[in-house]
């Protein structure tokens, strides 16, 4: 299989920021959607953020809409999760996860998702 690599995790205080990020091998991503799950202790898998094939459309669950940005870099062989004013209840094990239906769309359903990485733990905490 692909495999997917998420860095960026750590233990940062609340309010502070981190950025996630996710490769597939060096592979330009630009026509595939990426999405952002995250788990925490005793809770079901949730998708956090994605963003779809060509970044035709994003989502934002809404426990982190205004807070967290998933973007592209400009070789589009990385995406990214800016994650700001970080609160405790972000604390999880986060995973990146490839589309590759090529759709230009993206959502929040795990089972769309093929290639998933082995997941960055994010703890906030003071």
């Amino acid at each position: 299989q692909v495999p997917v690599v998420e860095s960026g995790g750590g233990l940062v205080q609340p309010g502070g920021s981190l950025r996630l990020s996710c490769t597939a091998s060096g592979a330009p991503l630009e026509h595939f959607g990426i999405g952002w799950f995250r788990q925490a202790p005793g809770k079901e898998r949730e998708g956090v953020s994605c963003i779809a094939r060509s970044d035709r459309s994003t989502y934002y669950a809404d426990s982190v809409k205004g807070r967290f940005t998933i973007s592209r870099d400009s070789a589009k062989t990385t995406v990214y999760l800016q994650m700001n004013d970080l609160k405790p209840e972000d604390t999880a094990v986060y995973y990146c996860a490839l589309d590759v239906r090529g759709n230009y769309y993206c959502s929040d359903y795990s089972a769309g998702y093929t290639y998933w990485g082995q997941g960055a733990q994010v703890t906030v905490s003071s």
